[in-house]
């Protein structure tokens, strides 16, 4: 399958003077009639936000592994062609500091959360908007490429709607904690599936352009099928999920629903941030997150999954580990 890549830089909204880098890697389709290409609708959209800014360090590893394209490509290279890779870099940086103020409340100035609240669901509400955003730019920026000949509209190849991959990298794990807040918080959908209403989701989708992305808050997080912390961490409490009511909520959910695949957490980490004895609460963190999960999963069938993945083991800790993961990470 072909591909568009590029790095865009997206305003969170028009009135705006703050901008997100965002490196992205999209589907494309070919038609053979028009030979043109169009962006293609998806079998996921994996969504990463990344960590602080390390720069300086000389390290050609680290270097690599900090450019948002690259990432992006790491990403379609583990989850499969058919899927679309957004990276989003924070668009505040406080020296080193990534913060990110659009999609979590009460940060400090290191960008560390006070607290994880669903009150305005600001976390999908901003990733809901960037997405559209940058797919409108994608598009705009294609639609100038005097090299290929693009459509300005969407290919759908079958009606289905992307599930969504959520990861976080380093401090960009305190916007997952938010969007798993605001999960466990949304109102469940009772309304059963059925054959009627499926013909009925069809006939729109013929109607109206293809959906590549979720469009509302609802339907992003509702599409949510993984989440993958990686080598998440924070100089203060707060690097993993520790809410046991959020965490019961979303078992909940996932229990009253008529449909879907349930949801797979996957813990990705180093002894950089795991082993680290100056920082015992991320480990203790983790932990505990992994109880609150193992425990719900037994109660619902499985819905809820998780497992947890150690990374270089046998090594000291290092920087270099802490990025090493994106590309050394698991996904299965």
């Amino acid at each position: 399958m072909d591909r568009w890549s590029g790095i865009l830089r997206i305003p969170l909204n028009p009135n705006t003077n703050t901008f997100y880098r965002i490196g992205a890697s999209l589907c494309l389709s070919s038609s053979s009639k028009t030979k043109t290409k169009a962006l293609a609708v998806p079998s996921a959209n994996a969504i990463f936000f990344n960590g602080d800014r390390v720069e300086g360090t000389g390290n050609p590893v680290i270097e690599k592994l900090s450019d948002l394209q690259n990432i992006a490509d790491i990403l379609v290279s583990k989850l499969g062609a058919s899927v679309n890779a957004w990276v989003i870099d924070a668009c505040v940086h406080n020296g080193p500091f990534a913060i990110y103020n659009d999609f979590v409340p009460n940060l400090n100035s290191r960008g560390e959360p006070k607290s994880y609240s669903p009150i305005g669901f600001p976390a999908s509400t901003a990733t809901v908007s960037l997405l559209s955003n940058c797919l409108q730019e994608a598009k705009n920026v294609t639609s100038r490429n005097p090299r290929e000949s693009y459509s300005t509209g969407t290919s759908a190849s079958s009606f289905h709607k992307p599930k969504t991959f959520i990861l976080g990298f380093s401090k960009g794990g305190t916007v997952l904690n938010q969007l798993v807040t605001e999960l466990g918080h949304l109102e469940a959908n009772k309304s059963p599936v059925n054959a009627a209403s499926i013909e009925e989701w069809a006939m729109s989708s013929i109607q109206e352009e293809p959906q590549i992305i979720p469009r509302t808050k609802e339907s992003l997080l509702n599409s949510i099928n993984e989440i993958h912390y990686v080598d998440v961490g924070l100089n203060t409490a707060g690097a993993y999920v520790t809410d046991s009511n959020v965490i019961q909520r979303i078992s909940k959910r996932l229990m009253e629903q008529t449909s879907g695949s349930g949801i797979r957490f996957v813990l990705h980490g180093t002894p950089r941030q795991w082993s680290d004895s100056w920082r015992v609460w991320i480990r203790n963190e983790k932990d505990k997150l992994v109880h609150l999960l193992e425990s719900e999963s037994q109660k619902n069938g499985g819905k809820l999954q998780v497992c947890e993945r150690f990374y270089f083991a046998d090594k000291p800790p290092d920087m270099q580990m802490h990025f090493e993961i994106i590309e050394s990470m698991d996904v299965s």
